[in-house]
């Protein structure tokens, strides 16, 4: 079945990823792209490969099943805080399979995976351009609420944070 043609049934393999497989690093470079397209720079806060691989940084890919081999079809990744609080980092879906649920499916998994870690709240960054604007109706549907700067970030007018207490 083509990517575009996919359903919200589609079967989604989301793995706790260890970063080898050269084709998140082109995913991540896309991300870090679009970032980067989209906020001042001092106003990217997306994280590179290496900063990724930290012990901190706990990294999912999400794969779907096409004809010509498995297809990455997005990413999250939840970086320890402290015992009790994690942030949200590198959710993205491909651009072809977005609107089709995955990144809903994406959260939720790393949602649980967060809970069943014993943090008690997930928080995040993302950005206030219109090309975050699915992102934070996305947040919203699932709980997160508008919050102050968190860890070591500032207020900045190019920043939207969130955050959800989890139980």
């Amino acid at each position: 079945m083509s990517p575009l043609a996919m359903t919200t049934e589609t079967e989604l393999l989301i793995r706790l990823d260890d970063l080898s497989d050269p084709r998140i690093a082109t995913f991540m470079e896309e991300h870090l792209q679009d970032m980067r397209a989209t906020s001042p720079p001092e106003s990217v806060h997306a994280l590179d490969m290496n900063k990724l691989r930290q012990p901190e940084i706990s990294f999912w890919t999400a794969w779907l099943n096409e004809p010509a081999g498995p297809m990455l079809a997005a990413t999250a990744a939840i970086k320890r805080l402290d015992a009790e609080h994690a942030e949200l980092k590198s959710m993205r879906t491909a651009a072809a399979l977005r609107g089709r649920g995955l990144t809903r499916r994406m959260l939720r998994h790393v949602l649980a995976e967060a809970r069943q870690r014993g943090y008690r709240r997930l928080s995040l960054e993302t950005g206030t351009q219109a090309f975050f604007e699915p992102a934070h109706q996305l947040y919203a549907s699932e709980g997160f609420v508008a919050c102050g700067p968190f860890g070591s970030y500032q207020l900045d007018p190019h920043s939207c944070f969130m955050t959800l207490e989890l139980t």
